[in-house]
């Protein structure tokens, strides 16, 4: 990994933490190694103590007094819940987007999508993750709606790392490219109803996914 510059460091370093820990890096429960993750980035410890007060606001870490930070991790009923939440809020976001998107903002789409596509073909799920919540991320946007987007871009943070594992079965994959297909169709025919269904169906699939998952592998 390069050294990281001077120039917006501190957001730099709270990016970089933040995608170990939503690509499993930094797993639920770990304690972090400051000295580690200082030789990782480069970086001083001053920079990284600013980044860890940032990432425990948001919910993402724990620090405690005198036991340093560590990743947080969520209950069975948390998780539940906000993606029981956040499925009403994409649902939410995809009506609003309906009825406000451009047809540049849905070009735009269209191409995040093909990039997906070619990840998928590449096994690259990194950067398939990466276009997939961005996809959502430009619906969210187009809802023209600040509430909403402040509130989706809080708690989406927090269950990110879920979303990421859930698409480790290859035929998820291939499933939710399909869905996304629909998406696209729904987004192209305005239909608000439709996409919302589409949005609603596609986050509580993930959840019931990530709950399996969890009676193996506890997740508190």
């Amino acid at each position: 990994m390069p050294k990281l510059e001077r120039q917006r460091l501190h957001d730099t370093v709270v990016e970089h933490i933040r995608n170990f820990i939503v690509e499993g890096v930094l797993a639920p429960g770990m304690k972090l190694n400051e000295r580690e993750i200082c030789e990782t980035l480069g970086i001083s410890r001053t920079p990284l103590r600013e980044a860890l007060k940032v990432l425990a606001a948001e919910g993402l870490i724990d620090i405690e007094p005198n036991r340093g930070a560590s990743v947080s991790k969520l209950s069975e009923t948390e998780i539940w819940e906000m993606f029981e939440l956040l499925s009403g809020l994409e649902a939410l976001s995809g009506e609003l987007a309906c009825e406000r998107i451009t047809p540049t903002e849905i070009a735009d789409i269209k191409a995040l999508h093909y990039a997906m596509i070619t990840c998928r073909e590449k096994n690259d799920l990194s950067n398939y993750y990466r276009y997939n919540q961005e996809i959502h991320d430009r619906i969210n946007e187009a809802a023209r709606n600040s509430a909403l987007r402040q509130t989706y871009t809080s708690l989406n943070r927090r269950i990110k790392a879920l979303r990421f594992r859930s698409n480790f079965d290859v035929a998820k994959w291939d499933k939710a490219i399909q869905e996304h297909e629909e998406m696209l169709k729904a987004l192209d025919a305005r239909d608000g109803k439709r996409l919302a269904e589409i949005l609603r169906d596609h986050l509580i699939e993930k959840r019931e996914a990530i709950m399996k998952g969890s009676i193996d592998h506890p997740v508190a």
